[in-house]
């Protein structure tokens, strides 16, 4: 019997206040997958990202969005998450006067139903912050407020590791990276990559690529999937730029 792709996206059409953004996008995600979705500006990569998560300005007017096999059309962004939907933001947002630890735990108790042990949880996230290399002072800072870019992103892979969800959407997690930031973030990208779980990493750029290794690459152009292939694509796409892969335009 074929098993069921962790998540199918099937001819999905989405509107921003009354505008079409995606128009026609499939694609799957099987378990233990990670796959790139590369466009240029506008091309709906954010769009879909927040489709995914349940974002209520994001209208669906056509097609499904199936996770394990389930309709999340119609669910709700919290829905979602406790289901196991993660959503690494682009720009994370500050939250001043919540700290690190009590928003994770809080977190953590929201995903999964129930409240973790306070030495149980203390010795879990401190585990995680050494092998993200985040120093402990980290936890008793305010959500985002003053953080760097870095911070912002490593945060982010933080928040993946204790939540461990079955799909988790990476929304140009590269952005505003320098080299340093940006192999510690691959790092825990990497080691977050399970057999029980798909990502969907968006990006501009190929360079995270060369730390990430994707399973399949897709192009999105103009909200649709224009092309989708191995790690290769991602080369071919540096080298040839986005007008290489747009559709040609038949005129009568």
């Amino acid at each position: 019997m074929a098993t069921i792709p962790l998540l199918t996206i099937d001819n999905l059409h989405v509107s921003v206040e009354g505008k079409p953004i995606l128009q026609g996008l499939t694609l799957s995600v099987d378990r233990g997958q990670v796959h790139a979705i590369m466009g240029p500006n506008g091309s709906g990569k954010s769009t879909l990202s927040y489709t995914i998560m349940g974002h209520p300005r994001y209208q669906v007017t056509q097609g499904r969005i199936l996770f394990n096999g389930q309709e999340l059309v119609g669910m709700t962004a919290d829905a979602r998450a406790r289901a196991g939907v993660f959503l690494a933001f682009q720009y994370p947002t500050a939250i001043p006067g919540v700290s690190v630890v009590n928003f994770l735990r809080e977190a953590l108790k929201a995903r999964f139903g129930g409240d973790v042990p306070v030495k149980e949880f203390r010795k879990l996230i401190k585990e995680q912050m050494v092998l993200l290399g985040v120093e402990e002072s980290f936890a008793s800072r305010a959500v985002n407020d003053g953080f760097s870019g870095g911070e912002k992103k490593r945060l982010e892979i933080l928040q993946m590791a204790l939540l461990k969800p079955a799909l988790a959407v990476l929304d140009e997690t590269d952005s505003g990276l320098d080299i340093d930031a940006l192999k510690v973030v691959a790092e825990g990208i990497n080691r977050l990559r399970a057999p029980e779980r798909g990502m969907l990493l968006i990006t501009h750029y190929q360079r995270i690529l060369n730390y990430v290794q994707p399973d399949v690459v897709h192009v999105m152009i103009g909200g649709q999937v224009v092309r989708s292939g191995g790690k290769e694509l991602a080369h071919e796409l540096e080298a040839k730029g986005y007008e290489g892969f747009r559709p040609v335009e038949v005129t009568s």
